[in-house]
C-alpha cells in the first residue's frame, strides 16, 4: 500500500484483533506500511494467512494467529509468543466485533400482522443467546484483548489503543437493537478507559465507520442481480456524499490516531468516518 503521506511507526508493535476481514485487513496493511511491526488476530487462519503474505511480500513484517479473543488463555499465549518473537505491543487495535442473524428484526417497524406471522421475526423472537454471544464478542471481544496486551503498554512513551465503533453508537440503525446497543458500549468504555489510563501513558480513542460495504453486510446491500437493495439505497439517501466508503478511506485517520506527535492530546474521542451520515438530519 502506498500511503497518501508520510508517517513513520518504525520500531513499533501493532496488535490488531479482527485483523483479517476487508476493514481489518486494510488497516493492518497500512500500519505495516509505515512501518509497523503488525500482528493479526482473527479466528480464520485461512484469510489471516493471505494478509501476512501480502503485507510481507511487499516489505512489511507481519504475523499472525488465529485466536478466540473471547478466550483469554488463548490471548495470554499469543501475548507471550508476541514478546519474545517482536516484543511489547505499542498499539492495539480492537477491530473483533460483528452482528448477528437471530439478533436481527425482519422489519424496521413492528406491524400488528407481524405477531401472527411465523416468517417474520419481530422484536419478540430475537434469539437471546444471540444476543448474548453478539454482546460478548463485541465488548468482551474489546475488553479481553486490552486487559492483555495493555499490560505492556503502561508508562510506554507513546502507547495507544484504537477501538472499533460504528455509526450505530451514535444513533441506534433500524433492524440490529443488540448490535447498535453493543457499539454504544464500546463507545462509552473507549472514554472509561482514557480516563481510567491517562495517568500510565496509554491514550484510547476510537473510530466509528459509517457505511461501507464488507464481508458481513454485502448480502444485505446488494441483490442477487448486482444492484444496490432497498436497504442500500435508503442509506445512501442519508449519506451526503451519496456513496459507501472505501476501506482505504479511514487509513488518514487510523494513522493520525496512532502517531503520537500528531495527536498526544487527543484521547477519549469517537471521529465517525461516516461521509457526513452523522451530521445529516434527513431533511
Amino acid at each position: 500500500m502506498n500511503l497518501p503521506f508520510q508517517i513513520s511507526l518504525e520500531n513499533k508493535v501493532a496488535v490488531v484483533t479482527g485483523g483479517s476481514g476487508v476493514l481489518g485487513s486494510t488497516m493492518c496493511e497500512a500500519l505495516a506500511a509505515a512501518g509497523a511491526k503488525v500482528v493479526i488476530l482473527a479466528r480464520n487462519k485461512e484469510k489471516i494467512d493471505k494478509v501476512v503474505d501480502r503485507i510481507n511480500a511487499n516489505g512489511g513484517e507481519a504475523y499472525g494467529y488465529a485466536v478466540n479473543v473471547l478466550s483469554k488463555d488463548d490471548l495470554e499465549a499469543v501475548r507471550e509468543e508476541v514478546l519474545s518473537k517482536v516484543g511489547p505491543c505499542n498499539i492495539l487495535i480492537n477491530g473483533a466485533g460483528g452482528n448477528h442473524p437471530k439478533a436481527t428484526t425482519s422489519r424496521e417497524r413492528l406491524k400488528l400482522e407481524d405477531l401472527e406471522d411465523a416468517e417474520q421475526q419481530t422484536f419478540f423472537d430475537l434469539d437471546s443467546n444471540a444476543v448474548e454471544g453478539l454482546f460478548n464478542l463485541n465488548f468482551l471481544g474489546t475488553l479481553l484483548p486490552t486487559q492483555v496486551f495493555a499490560k505492556d503498554m503502561v508508562n510506554q512513551a507513546d502507547a495507544t489503543v484504537i477501538n472499533i465503533s460504528s455509526m450505530n453508537a451514535f444513533r441506534p440503525l433500524t433492524k440490529i437493537p443488540a448490535y447498535s446497543g453493543a457499539k454504544a458500549a464500546i463507545s462509552n468504555f473507549t472514554q472509561w478507559l482514557a480516563v481510567h489510563f491517562s495517568k500510565v501513558g496509554i491514550r484510547v480513542n476510537a473510530i466509528a465507520p459509517g457505511f461501507f460495504l464488507t464481508d458481513q453486510n454485502r448480502s444485505l446491500l446488494i441483490g442477487e442481480n448486482g444492484e444496490y437493495s432497498d436497504r442500500a439505497n435508503k442509506i445512501l439517501s442519508q449519506t451526503p456524499v451519496e456513496r459507501f466508503g472505501e476501506p482505504e478511506e479511514l487509513v488518514g485517520t487510523l494513522l493520525w490516531l496512532v502517531n503520537h506527535k500528531a495527536s498526544s492530546f487527543v484521547n477519549g474521542v469517537v471521529i465517525p468516518v461516516d461521509g457526513g451520515f452523522s451530521a445529516y438530519s434527513g431533511v
